[in-house]
């Protein structure tokens, strides 16, 4: 992306959770990688288990810079960690974008997920999150769950791994009728433990994370965009 004539690119950091899973971290870094084949420079931070953080990076680089958090609900990351984060840094210029979810535009992503895992019509999905003990982030994945029902043309309960009620697997088993088989749409964006506890809820199958998904591209490129 061109910078104004005359005004500096701003740098751009993009936030994620962080995780212990190799393949996690591969997958933010495929993320990352993607958004800046049309955005130009991304660097990314880690709010968790991981650095660098967003604290570190922005001590490095006093130029105007725009932070998109690639979290699927606005949470407590969010909404504490991310401005403790800025406001540790010192830094003068930060510009802190839209979380990534929810947004309708994801439906596109977990329906496609949920395809490659062996979904058929009649099937009964579930939305499994990590969860929260933030009230309105929980309310955010229940969002995106209504946003996934009305594109189904059913209901799509949600179930909560960490924070939350009810759980994945009490979800599971509410969805589940004789001859129906119950599907997890992953709302996680990569690989790590909670996507591996998932697979013990019951269903009968899991989606994948979201990961490079082009509907997760296109939000992080348009979230970029819309806070220069």
């Amino acid at each position: 992306m061109a910078a104004l004539s005359g005004a500096p690119a701003p740098r751009r950091i993009l936030v994620a959770h962080g995780t212990r899973s190799a393949p996690g971290i591969a997958t933010v870094r495929a993320i990352t990688g993607a958004v800046a084949r049309r955005t130009g420079p991304v660097e990314v931070a880690f709010v968790d288990v991981r650095g660098p953080s967003p604290s570190q990076l922005l001590r490095e680089d006093g130029r105007p810079t725009v932070l998109v958090p690639a979290f699927l609900a606005a949470g407590y990351h969010v909404r504490t960690d991310v401005p403790r984060h800025i406001a540790e840094s010192g830094h003068p210029a930060v510009t802190v974008a839209a979380s990534l979810g929810p947004d309708r535009a994801l439906v596109g992503a977990l329906l496609r997920r949920l395809d490659e895992a062996g979904r058929r019509p009649g099937d009964a999905i579930v939305l499994g999150a990590t969860g929260s003990s933030d009230p309105d982030a929980r309310a955010d994945v229940r969002t995106m769950a209504a946003y996934l029902a009305e594109a189904v043309g059913g209901p799509v309960p949600v179930g909560f791994l960490a924070a939350g009620a009810p759980t994945v697997s009490e979800a599971v088993a509410a969805a589940r009728a004789p001859g129906t088989r119950v599907f997890v749409a992953a709302y996680q964006l990569a690989e790590g433990l909670f996507h591996t506890r998932l697979a013990e809820a019951g269903a009968d199958a899991v989606a994948a994370p979201l990961g490079t998904a082009p509907e997760v591209i296109d939000l992080l490129v348009a979230r970029f965009a819309q806070s220069r």
